[in-house]
């Protein structure tokens, strides 16, 4: 059972008060402009229901991942949706100025805050500063919030914190699927599996079925003695997992790699030296196809292919494979939704989350440092 959070409808009356919210507003954009629209409307709920109460709204994020990425192009976005302005800086006379003419109903988009070196530090008297006059702290940035950040953690320590609408979609949702229906489908894909083994460990025993993806199961391959060739691993040994040949751990059977004689989809076992794995093949997805059909519940995280370099379609077949399904699904991870909005199925899954990181935290511990960090404000 989840953990009772303090929510909106937990709110104190602020009408004329300022009042601070954390979303998750981490887009891709291109040439100045945002291409993927998805986080930005599932903060709009949240910032609504505040304008509604008569709040004046004071709206923080972060976005790409260098210093210099402005938050100018969402604003872009936000002001067809909202009476919004933008001051571009996250603390300092301007910002106060700003709040100071901000009315009732009205909303303030502050700078990326990882544009200073203090939000990923969890610097306290940061926080403070993008605390002034505030009276409630919300937090609508589920996504981020496996993150011990300023804007995150250090703030929930400084004001009285509340969860918004999208974090407790995301919270309740997920919740579920550490407890699913039976029988479960687990699909695991991206890469770095030492930071996801112990969620497979813990979730191998909720779920009927695990199967392992991109460039996690080259580390699966490894293990079993296979050539991987020139394919990404991680810097963990397997072979002494007890998982490794456990029946419930389902892998691809073909995959497609890449070489100096081209590109192929082959067996796993039949890797060459000089080639790498990019993608599953299609024979793999005839075997999730059963497996897919049959699950109450089916749970995804990552893609199956390199999409980055444009391995996407084992991805996007099996994102159709479960819109069909009966089963309730949940999907999370930038890649994954990318797929599924490119093929407008949106509506046949479940719970799409907007979170990748966050999502595989909270499934594996029930908790994330933002949640811990309101606790003991």
């Amino acid at each position: 059972m989840f953990k009772t959070l303090p929510t909106l409808s937990n709110l104190p009356d602020v009408r004329n008060q300022i009042v601070v919210v954390r979303a998750a507003l981490n887009v891709p954009i291109k040439d100045g402009n945002v291409t993927n629209k998805f986080r930005i409307m599932r903060a709009l709920p949240t910032i609504n229901f505040l304008r509604q109460a008569g709040a004046r709204v004071v709206v923080l994020g972060h976005v790409g991942r260098e210093k210099s990425d402005t938050f100018a192009p969402v604003y872009e976005v936000l002001r067809h949706h909202l009476p919004v302005s933008f001051v571009p800086h996250t603390i300092g006379e301007e910002v106060e100025a700003a709040k100071a003419v901000l009315k009732s109903g009205e909303v303030l988009l502050l700078e990326n805050v990882r544009q200073d070196d203090r939000e990923t530090e969890n610097d306290l008297s940061y926080a403070e500063a993008l605390a002034t006059g505030a009276v409630a702290f919300v937090n609508d940035a589920f996504a981020d919030s496996h993150r011990s950040h300023a804007s995150l953690a250090a703030l929930a320590t400084l004001l009285p914190t509340f969860f918004g609408r999208n974090f407790m979609h995301e919270y309740e949702e997920l919740s579920k699927a550490r407890t699913p229906v039976h029988p479960s489908l687990f699909i695991l894909g991206g890469a770095k599996f030492d930071t996801k083994m112990p969620l497979v460990d813990l979730f191998v025993e909720h779920y009927d079925n695990i199967f392992i993806g991109g460039a996690l199961a080259n580390d699966v391959f490894k293990a079993r003695g296979y050539n991987v060739g020139q394919s990404l691993v991680s810097d963990v040994d397997l072979s002494a997992w007890p998982l490794l040949h456990d029946e419930r751990l389902l892998i691809p059977v073909d995959v497609e790699v890449e070489g100096p004689a081209g590109r192929r989809t082959c067996s796993p076992k039949e890797v060459c030296d000089d080639e790498k794995i990019f993608d599953a093949g299609s024979a793999t997805i005839a075997l999730l196809a059963p497996f897919v059909d049959k699950a109450a519940t089916i749970l995804w995280n990552g893609p199956l292919g390199n999409f980055e370099v444009g391995f996407g379609q084992q991805t996007a077949d099996l994102a159709k494979l479960i819109a069909q399904a009966k089963g309730y699904a949940i999907v999370g991870g930038g890649d994954t939704i990318a797929a599924i909005e490119s093929l407008g199925c949106q509506e046949s899954f479940g719970f799409m989350s907007t979170a990748g990181g966050a999502m595989l935290t909270y499934l594996e511990l029930g908790t994330l440092p933002a949640i811990d960090a309101a606790d003991h404000g």
